[in-house]
C-alpha cells in the first residue's frame, strides 16, 4: 500500500504538539497559583513508521485500519511526583471539554504480570486541518518517575529479546518492579513533607529559587 506517511501522520504530530502545550500550561498554572502540581513533566511522540509497520504485522492490523485500530500512533506521557497525583490528573483530563476519553486502563491498581504500572487513557482529539476537523486517537500514559524508569528499562530489553525474556531477566524485572512500587509507597508516606520542602524554594514574590522543571519538557 503506497502511502504518504508524512501527510498521514501530520494530524498526529499536531495532536501531540497541541496537547503538550496545553498540559504544560496546566503545570504552569499550578506553579503560579502556588499549589502543588500533579504534573512533573510532559513528553510526547508520534510512532515512527518502522514501528507502525512492525506493530501492524505483529497485531494483524491492516494499514487501511490504522486510524481506528492502532490507538497509540500519537502518544503523550505525563510524569507525576506521587501515585496519588496520577488519579488527580486522570480526573482533570476526564473533566476537560477539548477532547473525549473513550477508554481507560488502570495498570496502577491492576499492574500487569510483568510488573508494569501506569494509567492509560485513550482519547479522541479534534484536529483542525485546512478544510476539516479530523478526530484522531491519542494514548495518554500517566505514571510516576519510578514507574517510568522501570518501564523505560523494560522497553529497551523488550527490543533486545523481542518480548521473550530469559527466566532470570524476567525475575529481575519483577523484583525491580516491586522495588519501584515500594519507592512510590515510601514517597507517599512523606508526601506532605516533600511538598512543604519544595515550596520553601520559592521567594515571597512567588518566584522560585530552584525550578525543578527547568530542564524538563
Amino acid at each position: 500500500m503506497d502511502r504518504d506517511w508524512e501527510l498521514f501522520l501530520l494530524p498526529y504530530t499536531q495532536t501531540v504538539n497541541e496537547l503538550k502545550v496545553k498540559l504544560k500550561g496546566i503545570r504552569t498554572s499550578y506553579q503560579l497559583s502556588k499549589q502543588h502540581g500533579p504534573i512533573e513533566f510532559v513528553t510526547g511522540r508520534v510512532k515512527p513508521v518502522n514501528s507502525i509497520l512492525l506493530k501492524s504485522r505483529t497485531r494483524n492490523v491492516s494499514l487501511e485500519k490504522l486510524e481506528t485500530e492502532m490507538e497509540d500512533l500519537a502518544g503523550i506521557r505525563i510524569m507525576c511526583p506521587f501515585v496519588e497525583d496520577i488519579y488527580d490528573v486522570v480526573t482533570l483530563l476526564k473533566n476537560r471539554h477539548d477532547f473525549k476519553v473513550v477508554q481507560e486502563k488502570d495498570y496502577v491498581t491492576n499492574k500487569k504480570n510483568s510488573g508494569y504500572r501506569s494509567y492509560h487513557l485513550i482519547c479522541e482529539y479534534p484536529v483542525q486541518l485546512i478544510d476539516e476537523v479530523k478526530y484522531v486517537l491519542v494514548e495518554i500514559q500517566i505514571r510516576t518517575l519510578a514507574m517510568n524508569f522501570w518501564a523505560s528499562i523494560e522497553h529497551s530489553l523488550n527490543y533486545k529479546y523481542q518480548g521473550e525474556f530469559p527466566h532470570e531477566i524476567n525475575l529481575r524485572l519483577q523484583k525491580a518492579a516491586e522495588s519501584a512500587s515500594q519507592l512510590d509507597e515510601e514517597m507517599s508516606t512523606i508526601r506532605e513533607e516533600i511538598k512543604e520542602a519544595q515550596s520553601n524554594f520559592r521567594f515571597k514574590d512567588g518566584k522560585s529559587s530552584f525550578n525543578r522543571n527547568e530542564w524538563k519538557e
